[in-house]
Formats: C-alpha cells, sequence, structure tokens
C-alpha cells in the first residue's frame, strides 16, 4: 500500500471533490481519480459515495481514514525525528561527574541546555574522577567532568577554570590572611577531610609530603556536606574543592597555599576521542565549558574573616 495513496484518500475525504483535492496536491484531476480507483481494489470495497459533485465517504471508507490518518501521522512523526538525527538535535547524551559538580553545576546548567536542545535527553552517572576514566574507554558514558590527571592519552579534553582547595571553618574561628592559609598552619588544626577517590584530597595529601608535614585530620568522609556540616559548628576545619557549594553554610573560607602559591588542580570535561561523538555531544560540551567558565569557582574566599571572640 503506498503512501501517496494514503495522502490522496486523506485529502479528497477532506475536501469532498476531486477538483479541489487535485489543486491540494498539485496532480491532475484524471491522476488523482487512478489513485482512488487503485487504492479502491487494493482495499476491495468502495470509499466514496457520488451524491452530485461531491464525494461523501462509506462506512468502511470512514473507517478506513482513522487508519490512515494515524499511519500518516506516525510517518510524520518519524520523519521529524529523522531529520533531528540528521542535524544531531536529538539523542541520549551519557554523562559523568561527581557529586560535588552535578549538585554546584549541573543543577543551574542543564535546565538551560534543555531549552536550547529538548530533544537530548542527559543520563547523568555520578563518579570520581578515577573511576570516570573505565567508564569513559568501555564507552559507557560519552564525556566526564572531572580534574585532568593525564591517565589517558587517548582522552581529549576541554579546558576549564582551575579548581582551587579551600579551607571551611567556624565564623568564629580567624582562617588566614588576605583569603589564604599555609598547608603548614592548617595541618596543625583538626581536619575533616575529603577520602582519596577525590582529586582535591590526593591533591592536599602530596601538597603536605612537598612541605614534610602529618596533618592532624580528624575525620575522612566520602560526603562533602558532612564536612561543612561539622566545620560550621566548630568541629574541625574542612578541606574541599572550589567547586563544591557552600553558601548555606556559615563559614569563613580561605585558599590553602604551599609558600604563597595557592594549591589548584586543572579541571576539564573529557571524552576518549577514539570513540566517535555524536554531534549533540559535541554541542555540549561546548555549551556547557562555556557555563563553567562563568560560574567557576563556586566558592570563594571569605571577603572578611571574622576574629575569635
Amino acid at each position: 500500500m503506498e503512501l501517496k495513496r494514503l495522502r490522496t484518500f486523506v485529502t479528497v475525504a477532506d475536501l469532498g471533490t476531486v477538483s479541489e483535492a487535485a489543486l491540494r496536491l498539485s496532480i491532475s484531476q484524471s491522476a488523482l481519480s487512478r489513485q482512488i480507483a487503485d487504492l479502491e481494489h487494493e482495499c476491495g470495497f468502495k470509499l466514496f459515495d457520488r451524491i452530485g459533485r461531491r464525494l461523501f465517504l462509506t462506512t468502511r471508507g470512514e473507517q478506513l481514514l482513522v487508519d490512515c490518518r494515524g499511519v500518516l501521522g506516525q510517518v510524520g512523526s518519524l520523519a521529524e525525528r529523522m531529520d533531528l538525527l540528521k542535524r544531531g538535535e536529538t539523542g541520549v547524551l551519557k554523562l559523568a561527574a561527581p557529586p560535588q559538580t552535578i549538585e554546584s553545576v549541573l543543577t543551574g546548567f542543564l535546565p538551560r541546555y534543555a531549552k536550547s536542545f529538548p530533544n537530548v535527553r542527559v543520563k547523568l552517572t555520578e563518579a570520581l574522577g578515577m573511576d570516570q576514566v573505565p567508564l569513559l574507554e568501555r564507552g559507557e558514558v560519552h564525556v566526564g567532568i572531572r580534574h585532568d590527571q593525564g591517565v589517558n592519552p587517548w582522552f581529549e579534553s576541554f579546558a576549564l577554570p582551575s579548581d582551587d582547595v579551600l579551607a571551611a571553618c567556624s565564623r568564629s574561628f580567624p582562617l588566614g590572611q588576605d583569603g589564604i592559609i599555609d598547608i603548614v598552619s592548617l595541618a596543625s588544626h583538626p581536619l575533616l577531610l575529603l577520602d582519596s577517590g577525590y582529586s582535591v584530597r590526593r591533591l592536599f595529601d602530596a601538597a603536605c609530603r612537598v612541605a614534610d608535614v602529618e596533618p592532624d585530620i580528624l575525620l575522612e568522609s566520602r560526603a562533602p556536606h558532612t564536612l561543612l556540616a561539622l566545620a560550621e559548628i566548630g568541629q574541625g576545619m574542612a578541606v574541599i574543592p572550589s567547586v563544591l557549594q557552600t553558601k548555606r553554610y556559615r563559614l569563613n573560607i580561605a585558599r590553602v597555599a604551599h609558600r604563597r602559591k595557592p594549591l589548584r588542580d586543572r579541571y576539564v570535561i573529557q571524552w576518549d576521542k577514539r570513540r566517535p561523538m555524536p554531534s549533540y555531544a559535541e554541542n555540549f560540551c561546548t555549551e556547557l565549558a562555556a557555563y563553567m567558565r562563568d560560574v567557576l569557582p563556586i566558592t570563594r574566599p571569605s571577603s572578611k574573616q571574622r576574629p575569635v571572640r
């Protein structure tokens, strides 16, 4: 059954005359009549009754019309979807990111992206930096947002603003000078640290070794907001990345430095260049990189720090 005949049948049923339908379809009346006759022959029953100059659907024709509209509607939807696929504006984007990035960055970006690309569904996987490597290599995610440790030469990256290592404590504690605290001074305080799965923790540990200091670790946790809640009530000093959102807490914030050089790590959007990227994934990376350059760092050193009373 040809779609052309179905479209002709629906048009004649809507307009009621061969002449008007032929004009609408830009074909001759004889060609249109042949298409209706061929469809009736294929169906094995009459579709129209002629009364004067107008055509009226038979009972069977009315029933067939409903089915034809459904078929043509599905074909139209399929054509639109094929066009979206061709233009790279539809599909599923698989993205891996650490929890603090999902909370602090993606919750602001994804609604904005959805308005520009409503036919792209973003599927999130929560994964820390090193845990993203096998996901990218196996193709389980298209892109990952992580700190760049240079572990795989096959990975391509969009560079983002650096992620600073910050110290956060109760506002009753005078934290550093000019928004900076040296790691030697920081290490003597009870510390609330993220576990070694976080890049900020590995960077902090490396800086402690370089500075030849042994940190006083009060708690290690995989939950950044647990550290912030404890720091707020004076139960230690939290070491956190600047991408982490802290506005819910009353804290003093300072950059952690060694010999006045801030500790920071390169932040990237990364993918495996051996695997083809759908065009909508490329658009996503470009827009996300621009957004992150605008909003990073999420948390900055406190402008004023309150002394101990």
